[in-house]
């Protein structure tokens, strides 16, 4: 909602539709309550959840390091603090699909999805980073056949766009152990690289993984 200066008034949309109807980002600006000099409320949320992603935002405890990296006064941050240790102490579960590995090589992705090299239908798997190169989610997006996976880029960009993620490595399994990536593999590639510069979130790497090793379509130059 938008008052008549121009202003987005989340309190507002809070109160007359619920909870449930506002992101996160519209949420963390409620608690920010204004922005900064230079920086909207909306911006400063985005900034926030961008770089340390949906799932380790929470984990968020130093109201130092909120104000030095984000310029943030000490009542934003101690607010910040605050409402993130409170839903750790009442809600302790992680949401499904979510994970905490740091990945920064195809050789940490492959040690990260080792269960699908002996898979016998394809699978495609979509791993969610942020910032610091975390994977802040994790989802099977299809499952195929044993020579085929349906691809939908829509449904490989959902995911990035719901947890805020900064960037996006596909992963998919050949059944037959080789993973030397198909013209079909290359392709989808550069389309998934295409859709993702639309909504500024990095496709770092699709990697195929297999009985016989894994390839990265990253090192091979096809990105």
């Amino acid at each position: 909602m938008i008052d008549k200066k121009g202003k987005p008034q989340f309190r507002e949309k809070l109160t007359r539709y619920g909870a449930d109807n506002m992101s996160i980002q519209e949420l963390i600006a409620i608690i920010l309550n204004t922005g900064k000099p230079g920086e909207s409320i909306t911006e400063l949320a985005d900034k926030l959840l961008k770089s340390y992603g949906t799932n380790q935002i929470k984990d968020i405890k130093s109201v130092a390091q909120l104000q030095e990296n984000f310029g943030l006064t000490p009542v934003k941050a101690c607010k910040l603090v605050a409402c993130f240790e409170l839903g750790r102490r009442l809600f302790k579960q992680p949401p499904p699909g979510a994970a905490s590995r740091i990945i920064t090589s195809p050789e940490d992705v492959y040690e990260f999805v080792k269960d699908m090299c002996e898979l016998r239908k394809e699978k495609l798997r979509g791993l969610y980073l942020n910032a610091r190169n975390r994977v802040i989610y994790k989802e099977d997006i299809s499952i195929g056949t044993q020579t085929a996976n349906l691809v939908s880029v829509s449904d490989i960009l959902r995911p990035a766009i719901e947890y805020a993620a900064v960037g996006i490595i596909v992963v998919h399994n050949h059944p037959s152990g080789d993973p030397e990536p198909s013209d079909e593999d290359i392709a989808i590639t550069k389309k998934i690289v295409n859709a993702t510069k639309m909504f500024d979130i990095k496709m770092l790497d699709h990697v195929i993984v297999g009985k016989d090793g894994f390839r990265s379509l990253n090192e091979m130059g096809v990105m």
